[in-house]
């Protein structure tokens, strides 16, 4: 991946999206554990959520008081919310009177963070991802926090290598390298495409394009200066609510904005027009070699499952084999070997 440049990450904090409904697995997930908990609070694999997997990634990064979650506020009818987010650091938890897609869910809990810390550096992790090699995922978010250090006028979306053409997922071009490579192994964005259809995204895999995830670093004060050029009326409302924090205005300025606005994708809305308007903004850092999955259907988390349990299968101990499948090799690859298959 390449040498950062030498720096610490004291001042890297985490913005953890858990305001989604997850609609698409709703039924499947009431099937499953009989209730429409949404599936980012969900134990899907091993003994924790979706979200509790989220946060202990996340924290082997980054201390937990620095680590901000945003959830919606019918999230916490459940229960089994409560106790999730019970522990969590004090004024880090931001709830949202109602979801109103990805843009809006990203920059109320930004206003809050930028109030702690103005010249924050934020990764964003969304909880509903599924990462087998996790240190070396965080090695990239380190090597992509260390090139915001280097010039935080970028955002640095990290993007998987495609595995396969899934025309459920969005896609990022990276632009023309011509054998060069910016620090830390970054590369320009050229174009986003959203959801293909079958055949573009074969061409699309086939020329190089990589699985956009919404993982991204970027310094917080930097995106504020791109909302304020692209939607300078949100910037000035979300501006006039950070100055009610902690005052009995707080409530209705946060009410006013969920009441008045539009939902607004952060990928479709401000990425893109972003990456248009100003291009040289947003660096690509490729990953490869990093088993990942946006669980959003039931299909996708199938999917997963059952590739863990062939992957589980092939490295079963000898006594557990057949005869005629027992061979030389290891019993079971180390965690170094893992992150390179």
């Amino acid at each position: 991946m390449g040498n950062p440049p030498a720096t610490n990450h004291d001042n890297l904090w985490a913005l953890v999206l858990a305001g989604g409904e997850g609609k698409r697995l709703e039924d499947y997930v009431s099937q499953l554990h009989g209730s429409c908990l949404p599936k980012q609070y969900v134990n899907f694999v091993g003994t924790r959520s979706m979200l509790e997997h989220t946060y202990d990634r996340a924290a082997r990064l980054i201390a937990p008081q620095r680590i901000f979650t945003v959830v919606n506020k019918h999230h916490l009818q459940w229960p089994e919310v409560r106790r999730q987010l019970a522990s969590r650091a004090a004024g880090t938890v931001i709830v949202q009177p109602q979801n109103k897609d990805t843009g809006l869910g990203m920059l109320l809990p930004l206003t809050y963070l930028s109030q702690r810390c103005p010249d924050a550096t934020v990764a964003v992790f969304p909880s509903d991802h599924y990462i087998l090699e996790e240190e070396r995922f965080l090695d990239h978010v380190a090597l992509a926090a260390s090139a915001v250090h280097h010039d935080p006028s970028r955002i640095v979306l990290l993007a998987m290598e495609a595995q396969w053409p899934e025309s459920e997922y969005g896609y990022v071009v990276p632009a023309e390298s011509n054998g060069h490579f910016e620090l830390c192994g970054c590369r320009k964005a050229a174009h986003f495409v959203e959801k293909p259809d079958p055949g573009h995204a074969r061409l699309l895999v086939a020329g190089g394009a990589l699985w956009s995830t919404m993982i991204m670093v970027f310094k917080v004060e930097t995106l504020w200066r791109h909302i304020d050029c692209l939607y300078p009326d949100i910037a000035s409302r979300f501006y006039r609510l950070s100055q009610s924090i902690g005052t009995g205005a707080e409530g209705g300025k946060l009410d006013e904005i969920y009441r008045n606005l539009p939902s607004l994708n952060f990928s479709k809305d401000i990425l893109e027009k972003i990456a248009t308007h100003l291009p040289a903004a947003i660096s690509v850092l490729p990953v490869f070699q990093v088993t990942w999955s946006d669980w959003g259907s039931p299909e996708r988390l199938l999917a997963t499952k059952k590739a863990l349990e062939l992957r589980e299968k092939a490295f079963l101990p000898l006594v557990d084999r057949p005869a005629a499948a027992r061979s030389s090799r290891p019993l079971r690859p180390s965690r170094a070997e893992l992150a390179v298959r």
